[in-house]
């Protein structure tokens, strides 16, 4: 179909999904994805464009949707979402059906520039945007630089160690916006516009959804990109992890050692060096002679009732069988990357190079092989899950020429920042594809748009061990969460901790209040987010090496970690809703809260939608120092500095924080059970085992029992705790914990839900079963704040009301 021609747009054809046009000699595509979601193609004129997303896997609806002409503008009309195109200017806007403006192209904000890319000519491509002043930008993957909102940066977005890109956001307006480009990409937001600029892109391509608020985007982009599937349930309690388990008795001891202290513990983690040598590098086999069994080393492990990950790498050492076969059919990529030598001394000793090498994991054969030797060497030992470390990947002496190296997609430089998603993407389906007994659980350094559907969970690279790296962890956690992936972890403590310590690597650092302190903040952090893994060098993050039971450090570690255990219900039930309904984890406040105060608050959050959390970032008991380390090493300090000179410090002293409480809701103090009017800052006095918690008035809360480990008891006496003030609802999941039957139906729910006004706890019929099922079990309901607050029911799957 042919619409009336201007003069600007030579000419309009409407299509099943939109229209193609062309304007001031560009040719434009507008495709509706959704009723909410729009695609938009540009291309230089007469330019023949074919792309398949690597992020997004939807295919586009049917979508009803109206076009017309009038007064130089095109006009496209879904029942939610309208598209303008000035046919003089070529600007889009986009609004709502009701006539609210969401976003605007800069007039004249598209620009095609001719690049040579290894030989393939193409070009780099620019599309500037116009945001209202006081909007909020939030996501673009994670950034260090402890921002909340997105606005005025410059970010130069190419994969590292500490600093994961997404080039996606979303908008306190109400839509997202994703640029489906993975080159490296320059993000600039200026007073008069914010742009990306793409190195490298046969067209411009990116996509605007109409999600009404920051979940709704959210659930855009999920429904563009793909969803995220349940973890298991032993993923949400307590991991150890460091720099590196030596042998196979060393790991096995560590489980044991937390069985003997009745700590709870659920995972454990192998890092490098198990398969020997760097010539050896990511061999995915046990050639180091301290590993001799490791067989029985996984069910020893398994036999205490933890769980073991390991630690796999994007690169392979040039005597590796995957070095061997890769190698001769060009799925290697030769550039610098960790380790540069094959030595193991420090500094690295080049007079003999590790020869190591990136694969190529946009080759489909070489995803396959991959998972071959990883399936053979590793997969078969019944080992949990899989650290992937470096999937940015590390990318050391670089030279610009490295970009024109060739991958199955191009140039590296093409597809450079998707490299996270096609290695994690390989692990995971290939490994869903082997068996489904067991979920897919990846621990990984880097993401890109999508990853959430591999059933990743992504950490924050290798941050020093300072105050201000446990500051910027909170805004680059919830940024990230706001990308759209929801499973977020960091190293608790940071990483490079070597300037704590007395002496070169000796480990005292345990011992250094100051370090101590940032730990146990560090720790207490770590609770309230989706993965609790404690993680580092130089310094040894056993509880046992902080000092025993009855010491006050000690003491916070074990109850941080107690307390993570008892909310496993509810964070379990909160994984559902992100499977089921596209909800997120670490939840920035303004997610939730129609409060100017927030709308740039990055130092607290919710935790779910019930538990505000507010963690104690500054130092409170020793001098705060901020550690500067060699980025390898982690040791770069003046003599001196940091050293367990603070012996004399008093950690059972009290201490205050302030605290700022979201308006137009009340809120219970979760140590106190003190009701407090939200809309103002408080002083919250603190001691060093409590982390500020603020409970919603209308929350619904499960606790569960203390355990060692996840599933150690069942839950068939669970402490309901109802928080008065506002009407609210929960629902609580159950499954089978560790497999694939619930994408068949085989699991249940039973929604709480509160009358604030009548008193009464309602619980209803419960939906839905699965093996293993509790038929009969007691529930505790505790009232918060009222005087006969406890009552006890016996719950057999139908309706119960409680009355108080």
């Amino acid at each position: 179909m042919i619409l009336a021609v201007s003069a600007m747009a030579q000419t309009v054809e409407k299509t099943d999904l939109g229209l193609k046009t062309r304007i001031n000699a560009m040719d434009v595509e507008i495709q509706f994805y959704s009723p909410t979601t729009v695609r938009v193609i540009k291309s230089p004129e007469g330019k023949t464009v074919t792309k398949n997303s690597l992020s997004v896997i939807k295919k586009p609806q049917t979508t009803k949707f109206a076009v017309s002409q009038k007064n130089g503008l095109i006009s496209l009309k879904s029942e939610k979402l309208k598209v303008n195109i000035d046919t003089k200017s070529g600007k889009i806007t986009y609004a709502t059906v009701g006539g609210k403006l969401l976003l605007s192209e800069l007039e004249n904000g598209a620009s095609f520039t001719d690049f040579n890319d290894a030989g393939s000519k193409t070009y780099t491509i620019k599309q500037s945007f116009v945001f209202d002043k006081e909007e909020g930008i939030y996501g673009l993957g994670q950034q260090q630089q402890g921002k909340m909102s997105q606005r005025n940066v410059r970010i130069n977005m190419v994969q590292g160690n500490t600093d994961d890109y997404v080039p996606f956001f979303v908008s306190t307006k109400g839509y997202g916006l994703f640029w489906d480009n993975y080159s490296p990409t320059v993000y600039e937001d200026k007073p008069e516009s914010a742009s990306f600029k793409s190195d490298v892109g046969d067209c411009i391509d990116y996509y605007v959804m109409l999600g009404g608020n920051l979940d709704g985007s959210i659930a855009c982009m999920r429904d563009l990109t793909g969803q995220a599937p349940m973890f298991p349930l032993w993923t949400f309690g307590y991991w150890q992890s460091k720099e590196r388990y030596k042998s196979q008795n060393e790991l096995v001891g560590v489980v044991s050692k937390y069985r003997e202290l009745g700590v709870p513990l659920d995972g454990i983690i192998q890092d490098w060096q198990y398969w020997g040598h760097n010539y050896l590098w990511n061999a995915m086999d046990f050639h180091n002679p301290e590993f001799p069994n490791p067989k029985k080393m996984v069910e020893d492990i398994h036999k205490q009732n933890a769980h073991l990950i390991i630690s796999i790498w994007s690169s392979f050492g040039p005597q590796t069988k995957q070095f061997r076969e890769m190698e001769p059919k060009g799925m290697l990529l030769n550039f610098q990357t960790w380790p540069q030598s094959g030595m193991d001394t420090w500094p690295p000793n080049m007079e003999f190079p590790s020869g190591v090498q990136p694969y190529d994991p946009f080759n489909p054969e070489a995803r396959a092989i991959y998972w071959k030797y990883l399936n053979k060497g590793l997969f078969s030992l019944d080992i949990d899950g899989w650290w992937m470390d470096s999937t940015e990947p590390d990318h050391l002496s670089f030279k610009p020429s490295d970009f024109d190296l060739k991958t199955y997609l191009g140039s590296l430089r093409k597809v450079r920042n998707a490299y996270p998603l096609m290695a994690v993407g390989g692990v995971a389906d290939n490994q869903r594809a082997t068996s489904s007994d067991k979920r897919v659980f990846i621990l990984t350094r880097s993401a890109f748009a999508g990853q959430q559907r591999y059933g990743a969970n992504t950490w924050s690279g290798d941050v020093n061990s300072s105050w201000q790296n446990l500051r910027n962890q909170i805004p680059a956690g919830l940024n990230f969460s706001l990308s759209a992936i929801p499973y977020w972890n960091t190293d608790i403590g940071g990483f490079f901790a070597g300037a704590y310590n007395n002496g070169w690597n000796d480990g005292s650092g345990s011992k250094n209040p100051s370090f101590q302190e940032l730990y146990v903040r560090w720790l207490q952090f770590g609770a309230f987010t989706p993965m609790m893994r404690s993680h580092g060098t130089d310094v040894p993050r056993e509880i046992y090496n902080f000092g025993k039971k009855g010491e006050p450090i000690y003491d916070a570690i074990a109850k941080a970690i107690d307390l993570r255990y008892s909310l496993l219900p509810y964070i379990y039930s909160t994984s559902w809703t992100i499977t089921n309904s596209q909800s997120t984890f670490m939840r920035a406040l303004v997610m939730d809260f129609n409060d100017k105060n927030v709308i740039n608050m990055g130092n607290e959050y919710m935790f779910g939608k019930s538990i505000l959390v507010a963690p104690i970032a500054t130092a409170q008991y020793t001098p705060e120092k901020i550690v500067r380390s060699n980025e390898q090493t982690g040791w770069d300090r003046k003599e001196g500095d940091n050293k367990n000179t603070n012996s004399g410090v008093d950690f059972t002293k009290p201490k205050s924080t302030k605290v700022y409480l979201p308006a137009e809701t009340t809120w219970y103090d979760f140590w106190t059970n003190e009701k407090i009017n939200g809309g103002k800052e408080i002083t919250k006095e603190t001691t060093i085992d409590m982390i500020p918690l603020y409970i919603k008035a209308g929350s619904i809360i499960p606790f569960g029992p203390k355990v060692q480990f996840a599933t150690e008891k069942r839950w068939d006496n669970l402490e309901i705790r109802v928080y008065p003030g506002a009407n609210g609802e929960f629902t609580l999941y159950e499954d089978e914990n560790d497999n694939y039957n619930y994408e068949k139906g085989a699991y249940s729910t039973i929604t709480f839900s509160w009358n604030n006004a009548k008193k009464a706890l309602t619980i209803q019929d419960r939906k839905g079963s699965f093996t293993g099922m509790l038929s009969e079990r007691t529930f505790n309901v505790q009232l918060i704040g009222s005087e006969k607050n406890a009552k006890s029911v016996t719950y057999k799957g139908n309706k119960v009301v409680v009355k108080f």
